[in-house]
């Protein structure tokens, strides 16, 4: 089974603590505020936007490295308690680390604070309708209160499934009453590989 489970972490996009699998703990990452937000276009700033791509990749290959360790040893029940207790403290840490707010949004958050707000709903739902079309996703560039702002979309796989999948088909129910009692108004199950979970959004500073 361990080693089932470190296998399919080679395939990680989202990895398990993906968008909003924080905890209710308060976190010290500058938020990202949608008053006076305007669209860039792309390739006016593209710099930011391959800028804002790298931050979100090193970020999640630093949650992921620590993911999968809790996976191999924990199991997904055990590694709920890494997203609700980790995730966060590592996030601001390469926030930090890389001079950048990042934050992870969903329009089905598993943490309440994690719920995406209106511009972020908007490209989500952009996103889902290029999946539908067979389109391929394009990451989005805004200028968001003095700061560029990229939003790239977080994909569900097979790993995803542990925590976030059906409740009767993939989530085992020592994890499930894991999940009911770290995230009480819980939103994030019923996914299908290949679906949009969400975003990191990364904000940068102009240069």
């Amino acid at each position: 089974m361990k080693n089932s489970i470190l296998t399919s972490g080679i395939f990680l996009f989202t990895a398990l603590f993906s968008i909003s699998c924080n905890g209710d703990k308060s976190s010290t990452r500058e938020e990202i505020e949608d008053k006076t937000a305007t669209e860039v276009p792309i390739q006016e700033e593209v710099d930011y936007l391959k800028k804002g791509k790298g931050i979100a990749m090193q970020t999640k290959g630093s949650l992921g490295k620590y993911l999968i360790a809790a996976l191999s040893t924990l199991g997904p029940e055990g590694a709920l308690g890494f997203c609700n207790t980790k995730a966060i403290p590592i996030t601001d840490s390469m926030a930090k680390e890389l001079s950048a707010s990042i934050k992870r949004v969903s329009d089905k958050p598993r943490n309440p604070s994690n719920q995406a707000k209106e511009s972020e709903l908007a490209y989500i739902k952009q996103c889902k309708e290029w999946k539908v079309k067979g389109e391929i996703l394009k990451p989005k560039l805004m200028d968001i209160d003095g700061k560029m702002v990229g939003y790239y979309p977080i994909i569900t796989n097979q790993m995803c499934m542990q925590c976030h999948g059906s409740k009767e088909k993939d989530i085992n129910a020592t994890t499930l009453a894991n999940i009911n009692k770290l995230y009480p108004k819980d939103k994030a199950t019923g996914y299908k590989t290949n679906e949009i979970r969400g975003l990191f959004v990364v904000g940068m500073n102009k240069k």
